[in-house]
């Protein structure tokens, strides 16, 4: 007697899912890796998932782990944000992307913890880390204390910054488990993760993350790069009170993580398209880990080869495009292998279409050397003649009123575009670095009570 077996269509869709997860890991391999994840920060919902649980290395990604344990730390009294930390020796020793301030330097948690999340200073990471846990052992121990609470079962940190370790491992899982953590336990904090820019002196630094003031709605989070891992970004962006995360891992370039992190964004947000997304999929932290060792992009990002190769301090929106094609050419669409329908939509969503240019950040918190200080918020208007106020200092009408955004911090100051100057990033000779970013200078320590 025959049998047959029929399938329901619930379980023809999860068998359809399944073989397309495994033919799409498959062909990624053979392809050079790239992962990609998209979840509701709410629900934990997974909306997409590409090589999610992919063993990966974090690169600056990392800082955002050594910020998370910062900011329990104050939250729990054991430092303030006007805590004074010092520059120790092996804090300057990092390589770049850093501040360069001299062994003995000191400053706040507060300045220390912005410049790190916008240029990804690896020195002020450092800094953080010896300054909560007393060594970057120490600290490590804590980070991955925090990793297993949070149910981050693919991550193992020995660093605060992200530098190339074969032993420093994720996954885009992890780090958007990480991300969601972030936002629901500690939103008070939530400005660490969009700070547009800094102003150190007369230099401003403008945020590595290209959707922060390019995508409607981008408020986060962090990006990275080292060789071994490609260009990784992890963004969140707000709509109608609903807010989402993606992360893309192992991206060609700087422009190409930015675009497709868009694409992810878009498409989550977009009602006409709701049909590419996965419900079936469950929750990020349902998502099965993959054994496997951890990526290694090593060749195909800094290998001679390459007509144009990155080396370990290209990151950036302004940096040079690895890539040998532009950041269009270069940039495939985001794959449907993962879809339990055939419905895709009718126009194709291009990320750098999503994005508005960069443009001379308005928003720019200042950082500086030395003790908190107490300060009233200045602000610079941008006044048109139409708008000139009429009095000599008088602050033009429609100025955004500044609050302080956590305590102790320095709030944001309004700055015309014709005010700031913002030094294009230098050129670097290749090292096992992280994130270039402008040049700062590097100013005398000054007194407590003078400026």
């Amino acid at each position: 007697m025959q049998h047959r077996h029929f399938l329901t269509g619930r379980s023809a869709a999860l068998v359809a899912a399944i073989t397309a997860l495994l033919l799409g890991q498959i062909s990624a391999q053979a392809a050079g890796l790239e992962a990609q994840l998209l979840i509701e920060a709410d629900s934990g919902k997974v909306l997409h998932a590409e090589n999610a649980t992919y063993p990966w290395h974090p690169a600056s990604i990392t800082k955002l782990m050594t910020a998370y344990v910062t900011l329990k730390a104050v939250r729990e009294g054991r430092i303030s944000f006007d805590t004074l930390l010092t520059v120790s020796a092996n804090a300057t020793a990092q390589s770049p992307s850093k501040m360069g301030f001299k062994p003995g330097t000191k400053l706040t948690v507060d300045n220390a913890l912005k410049m790190m999340m916008v240029k990804s200073a690896n020195d002020m990471a450092v800094v953080l880390a010896e300054g909560v846990s007393g060594s970057i052992d120490g600290f490590a121990a804590d980070m991955n204390r925090a990793a297993r609470r949070l149910g981050m079962t693919q991550t193992n940190y020995v660093n605060p910054n992200g530098l190339p370790d074969d032993a420093q491992v994720t996954s885009a899982r992890d780090i958007a488990i990480l991300a969601r953590s972030f936002m629901q336990e500690m939103p008070e904090y939530d400005m660490y993760l969009h700070l547009p820019a800094i102003k150190f002196g007369k230099r401003v630094t403008r945020n590595f993350n290209g959707l922060i003031g390019r995508y409607p709605g981008a408020d986060g989070i962090k990006t990275g790069f080292i060789c071994a891992s490609g260009y990784n970004l992890v963004g969140s962006a707000t709509r109608g009170g609903r807010r989402l995360i993606a992360v893309v891992l192992g991206a060609s370039s700087g422009a190409a993580r930015t675009s497709e992190a868009a694409e992810l964004l878009e498409r989550g947000f977009s009602g006409p398209t709701v049909s590419w997304l996965t419900p079936s999929l469950g929750t990020v932290d349902a998502l099965a880990a993959i054994e496997a060792a951890p990526v290694n992009l090593r060749e195909e990002m800094c290998g001679k080869h390459r007509k144009r190769p990155a080396t370990e301090t290209s990151d950036g929106e302004e940096a040079t495009v690895a890539s040998t094609a532009t950041p269009a050419e270069g940039m495939p669409e985001i794959p449907f292998t993962l879809s339990l329908t055939t419905t895709k939509p009718t126009t194709p969503i291009r990320g750098a279409d999503l994005l508005s240019p960069p443009t001379t950040p308005t928003q720019v918190y200042e950082v500086y050397l030395g003790p908190a200080r107490k300060q009233p918020t200045t602000q610079i208007a941008d006044v048109s003649a139409a708008q000139a106020p009429a009095k000599p200092g008088q602050i033009a009408p429609g100025t955004p009123t500044v609050r302080r955004a956590s305590a102790g911090a320095v709030p944001w100051t309004t700055f015309s575009s014709s005010a700031l100057s913002i030094t294009p990033p230098e050129s670097v000779a290749t090292t096992d670095s992280d994130e270039p970013g402008v040049p700062l200078p590097r100013p005398r320590p000054r007194l407590a009570g003078k400026r």
